[in-house]
């Protein structure tokens, strides 16, 4: 048998810890767990406390008791717990990459102009996004529609409809949540106009 490494005795002794921590999120007992998992109470005691060998066939079933798969219960995502933004200085906009979902993007922007009077200049494409303002009263121009979101309000919205999204009374800031549809369609909508990865339209 090869030796245990430290990185092996972390993640060994995560996974004890969260077998624990989900059995006691769903109000379970030792006993009411292990009747789940089809395994002796003692044997999972002895799995929690350190005292018995993580085998693969346990975590399985164990993980499926918990309403969880495999590959959650044994993740080791403690170096990813603070995650920082990649900044775009030209267009004022920081991004961070949701764990998870490669797809999904948060966004941090800080916006001056009004929205575009112009309907031609409203964007529709596929995909989810959504958003709150941090500080300053945002407008979102929606089809024919027009919504002042104010500082700790959000919106949700179809992005299919025609939409753009601009400050009000002075300089705003928004945090954006972009899935991957939403973010490409910014991305052609950028590229199209010549002025780069840049998705203040939203």
């Amino acid at each position: 048998m090869l030796p245990m490494t430290q990185e092996d005795g972390q993640l060994d002794s995560l996974v004890r810890k969260r077998i624990r921590a989900l059995r006691v999120a769903q109000g379970w007992s030792l006993e009411e767990l292990a009747a789940r998992a089809n395994i002796s109470q003692s044997s999972l005691s002895r799995i929690e406390n350190g005292r018995r060998r993580l085998a693969l066939d346990q975590l399985v079933t164990l993980a499926r008791a918990l309403d969880t798969t495999l590959d959650q219960l044994v993740e080791n995502a403690a170096d990813d717990v603070v995650v920082s933004p990649m900044i775009d200085g030209t267009h004022g906009v920081m991004r961070w990459p949701v764990k998870g979902d490669p797809g999904m993007t948060v966004m941090r922007q800080r916006m001056t102009d009004p929205p575009p009077d112009n309907p031609a200049r409203m964007r529709a494409h596929p995909g989810r996004e959504w958003l709150v303002v941090l500080s300053g009263t945002a407008v979102l121009l929606l089809g024919h529609r027009r919504f002042r979101i104010e500082t700790n309000q959000a919106a949700e919205f179809p992005t299919m409809l025609p939409h753009a999204i601009g400050a009000e009374g002075g300089p705003c800031e928004i945090m954006g949540i972009f899935d991957r549809d939403a973010r490409r369609g910014h991305q052609r909508d950028a590229e199209g106009s010549g002025d780069g990865d840049s998705p203040p339209r939203t």
